[in-house]
């Protein structure tokens, strides 16, 4: 069985004192695959050692995170554009609209995601979203933006039925974590109205660990209780899930 954690912060600092052990434990849960989001340019160093010291596990995206739009949010832009320019990434990400804690610079992230929009589409790679009270400026975007080049990942899907099916109209799959157990976490309650090829697993660890881990630190080993969710959502078997999400998360970014 072959797990696939499409959303990982592998690297943040909460993993430093066992994240050898904490990735190997994820290892012999079945949660081989590990595609890793970028932050911003402090984080890019971090991303490369993980790589190189898990090269068969760790897929790497480059991105600018919404809440990491700051005044110097064209130089970090341009960070992104050079780190392209060197080498492969298997997505851009993660990008998009954060107004949950700070609507300051909310013309920069918009900006910003237009302009993280098209350098996927220049290198023909997905986008994966991050949106946090921001759907209907990210749909707005998505909406000038649209074409077939355009795809991705709605990563820690939380919206409505109806908003699950307009991310879906855009060509992105929904990314489904710890939200899902919980009880006031609402998604559980129209999922299985939604095809299972449109969605994706993910743990967006060290943040959101599901039920029964929710308050602790999240990892990625955890995403087996997001497959087991699934599997009664769904009234499949954990193994069907994990065969069919890690398929669509490689359709998603082609490895």
């Amino acid at each position: 069985m072959i797990i696939t954690d499409t959303h990982t912060h592998l690297y943040s600092e909460e993993f430093d004192q066992d994240r050898n052990k904490m990735i190997q434990k994820a290892i012999d849960a079945g949660v081989s695959r590990f595609f890793i989001p970028a932050i911003d340019s402090s984080s890019t160093d971090s991303m490369y050692e993980l790589e190189k010291n898990y090269p068969e596990n760790v897929f790497l995206m480059m991105g600018l995170h919404p809440t990491y739009v700051k005044d110097n949010y064209l130089q970090e832009l341009l960070h992104v554009e050079c780190e392209l320019e060197k080498r492969k990434f298997y997505a851009i990400g993660e990008i998009g609209i954060d107004l949950y804690w700070d609507k300051t610079h909310l013309e920069e992230q918009q900006i910003a995601f237009r302009s993280q929009i098209r350098l996927a589409k220049k290198y023909n790679l997905p986008i994966v979203i991050h949106c946090r009270e921001a759907f209907d400026e990210i749909f707005q975007i998505l909406e000038d933006e649209k074409s077939d080049e355009l795809f991705g990942i709605f990563h820690c899907f939380t919206g409505t039925y109806e908003q699950a099916l307009k991310a879906i109209s855009y060509n992105m799959k929904l990314g489904i974590g710890g939200v899902v157990t919980f009880k006031n976490g609402k998604i559980d309650q129209f999922l299985n109205q939604i095809d299972l090829q449109h969605i994706v697993l993910e743990t967006d660890s060290p943040y959101l660990a599901p039920i029964p881990y929710r308050g602790k630190r999240n990892e990625s080993s955890y995403v087996v209780a997001v497959a087991e969710k699934l599997a009664e959502i769904y009234n499949l078997s954990v193994e069907e899930i994990a065969e069919i999400t890690t398929a669509n998360s490689k359709a998603v970014f082609g490895i």
